[in-house]
């Protein structure tokens, strides 16, 4: 697996914590990583960018960015209202390709969902991960809502047969309600795919060393981890009712 694919169900699901936990794991584990930033969009120039969060947490990886656009939109609509060339998938497989021949193992990571797209004629990260011929990993919310777009994302990669190695919930609540509970044993099913870690909450604002210790603990070994999927969510899972 020299190239992985970062998406998410939606924004703001904890895609780049997750694509710092797994770039952390794998430096861990002795190889060495890159992260490539497809689409950067409301960043402005000398500002940090998702690319720079993940070095910043996970520390020996390579941080590439492939396009930056000031406001926060979806790339293509951020690119046409800047006036900036919009990135293309090609340039994405390429990228990452290039990177792959210097790296274990390069870590791509798009821009909100999977079908958000990059340009006007309509490119996303779905087709960058196929002309890699790279397996998805899709990051997911924990509570009410995620069963759905959790399974629409994984129906939209069957039909385009691209490889769903599985799903990560990006923020797993220190105080879980009813319905994140329920999902931990839900999700697999709607997904069809193994759930391979769930990042505590505000995992993100942890100091770098305790980030990069604590990663493996919430990745499974698929992901160089050692989280364990049934024992977590036995452990998680809500009382059956009387």
């Amino acid at each position: 697996m020299p190239v992985l694919v970062i998406t998410g169900t939606g924004t703001e699901v904890g895609k780049t914590v997750t694509t710092a936990a797994v770039a952390a794991a794998a430096v861990a584990a002795g190889r060495s990583v890159a992260v490539l930033k497809a689409a950067q969009t409301g960043v402005g120039p000398g500002e940090r960018g998702d690319a720079d969060e993940v070095a910043r947490l996970a520390g020996r990886v390579t941080a590439r960015e492939l396009a930056r656009y000031p406001e926060p939109l979806a790339p293509a609509t951020a690119a046409r209202r800047s006036g900036r060339t919009p990135v293309r998938p090609q340039e994405v497989a390429e990228a990452a390709a290039k990177l792959a021949t210097e790296h274990d193992l390069v870590l791509v990571e798009g821009a909100g969902g999977l079908l958000v797209r990059f340009d006007a004629a309509g490119g996303t990260l779905a087709d960058a991960a196929r002309l890699l011929r790279a397996p998805v990993l899709v990051v997911a919310s924990a509570g009410l809502g995620t069963l759905n777009t959790t399974e629409l994302t994984a129906r939209e990669l069957r039909t385009r047969e691209l490889d769903l190695l599985g799903v990560v919930i990006g923020s797993w609540p220190g105080e879980p309600d009813l319905a994140s509970r329920c999902n931990l044993a839900d999700l697999p099913q709607v997904a069809g795919a193994p759930l391979l870690g769930a990042l505590p909450e505000g995992a993100g604002s942890l100091a770098p060393d305790a980030f990069r210790a604590a990663a493996p603990n919430w990745l499974a070994p698929r992901l160089n981890g050692r989280w364990e999927a049934e024992s977590f969510t036995t452990r998680e899972a809500p009382a059956p009712l009387a």
